[in-house]
């Protein structure tokens, strides 16, 4: 028996309902007494909330998708964090109603309880499917229509990914159809589906005759069988693509930039003044003022040292970062990489730690730079950077960041050696390209997160 996918997810919704109400239930008669459950009608009110509220966040988070691709680590993730915004409300809530609903044990065994029977009904739901799909049982039989390299490839990915629920048939092919590979032409698709009791049909032939996809098409509804498309885009799959309509046409955009948009550009700048203004006001002044003393008394020159950068639009900036050359280099025409020789003591412990970064903050509140973003590069940099790839400028569609995807994943800097460093500087750019087309707050978030662990655990440091 085949479960329907569809099917699956909504015995997953009932399940967590269920789980839900029982975890709620459970954790008020373990942190008082019963008779307080009938007393008061704000329990129920909570109770209520807190159901509407668990399909509201596994909606914006997507904890059901129809179709996933999903580990079993990452479904756990975004479970994480509705049971994060569960318990964070139940919290507010007895905040602002200030009566004495529960005791604080409550939340604890609430949250507790749920997180055990959520996790635990994961686990048990992802063995029993892992163990049916092992043993050839609730797959969705796959035929594909078209061979080519591309085809060959999506088929090695459902092979290799038995989550996606496929059994591989065969291919249908007209020019091709005496291969091993290949089950017939399109004119015995008819036969195989019924034959092979076919589920679902994949097609990655050309796009171009009209006359054939119709055909497949007319087959498929024939038979009852799902048809789906896939277009002959692998080499740009690296893009987060979007589809728009222009009046009744679909589009494709291959490169998607949330931040084209104004709420969302709004709402990156309000974090970056928040963020920037608390971090200033509670921390970084003390830290400006001791770095200053110790710069200018260990060394001549200027305690900042102020560089012409590349920003948004490739528009230039002056970015502000503590000196760490000593004053004779300063004004010397940069090389890819530093003379350590020019670095003073200071300097080098500030670049090691990236604390050299941390004027930009004065950046951040002006508009020229962001937190979270690719970092800026020099204008001799950038030139050099241009000879090596071609689609350096798709960086500058944001404005530059303090610390940012690349650096998490150790792409800081540069090194010697020609050849190495025209690999890191391609998938610097990779990266900052796929940061800009993923972006999202909680992004921002974990990777400020990250960048701070790592100077901590002294990770991914500079030299």
């Amino acid at each position: 028996m085949i479960i329907d996918q569809k099917s699956l997810l909504t015995l997953q919704k009932v399940f967590d309902f269920i789980f839900l109400n029982v975890s709620f239930i459970l954790a008020a008669i373990i942190a008082q007494p019963i008779e307080e459950l009938y007393s008061n009608q704000l329990l129920f009110i909570l109770l209520l909330l807190q159901n509407i509220l668990w399909f509201v966040v596994a909606n914006i988070v997507n904890a059901y998708p129809e179709f996933s691709n999903r580990s079993f680590s990452d479904q756990l993730m975004i479970l994480a964090r509705i049971l994060t915004v569960q318990v964070l409300f139940t919290i507010m809530f007895l905040f602002f109603v200030k009566e004495n609903l529960f005791t604080r044990n409550f939340v604890l065994f609430y949250g507790l309880i749920l997180l055990t029977l959520i996790y635990l009904k994961e686990y048990i739901l992802w063995k029993i499917i892992d163990k049916q799909r092992s043993r050839g049982k609730n797959l969705r039989n796959l035929l594909i229509v078209g061979l080519n390299d591309l085809s060959k490839e999506f088929k090695e990915e459902i092979t290799f990914r038995p989550e996606f629920g496929f059994k591989f048939i065969g291919f249908i092919d007209d020019r091709d159809f005496y291969s091993d590979e290949c089950l017939g032409s399109l004119n015995e698709l008819d036969k195989i589906l019924t034959e092979r009791n076919i589920n679902d049909v994949l097609y990655a032939s050309s796009l171009d005759d009209t006359d054939y996809l119709t055909k497949v098409q007319r087959l498929c509804d024939k038979n009852a069988v799902k048809l789906t498309l896939l277009p002959q885009i692998k080499a740009l799959s690296n893009s987060n693509l979007e589809i728009n309509f222009l009046g009744n046409f679909p589009v494709l955009n291959f490169r998607h930039n949330r931040l084209e948009q104004f709420q969302w550009r709004a709402i990156k700048r309000l974090f970056d003044l928040a963020f920037g203004l608390i971090a200033l006001v509670a921390v970084l002044w003390i830290v400006y003022l001791l770095i200053a003393i110790i710069i200018k008394t260990t060394s001549k020159g200027r305690i900042l040292f102020n560089q012409e950068r590349i920003g948004k639009n490739g528009k230039r900036f002056l970015c502000y970062k503590f000196r760490t050359m000593r004053d004779l280099y300063e004004s010397e025409k940069n090389n890819l990489v530093d003379d350590s020789i020019r670095i003073t003591t200071i300097g080098r412990f500030l670049r090691k730690f990236s604390l050299d970064e941390l004027p930009q903050f004065i950046n951040v509140i002006k508009g020229d730079m962001s937190i979270v973003g690719p970092r800026p590069h020099a204008i001799v940099y950038n030139e050099v950077y241009s000879e090596m790839v071609e689609e350096i400028k798709l960086r500058h569609r944001v404005k530059p960041g303090i610390t940012g995807w690349a650096q998490v994943h150790g792409l800081r800097g540069d090194v010697f050696d020609f050849e190495e460093n025209k690999i890191r500087t391609k998938k610097r750019i990779d990266f900052d390209n796929w940061y800009i087309e993923n972006w999202s707050l909680k992004l921002d978030v974990q990777i400020i997160i990250e960048t701070v662990w790592q100077i901590i655990s002294g990770r991914n440091l500079g030299t």
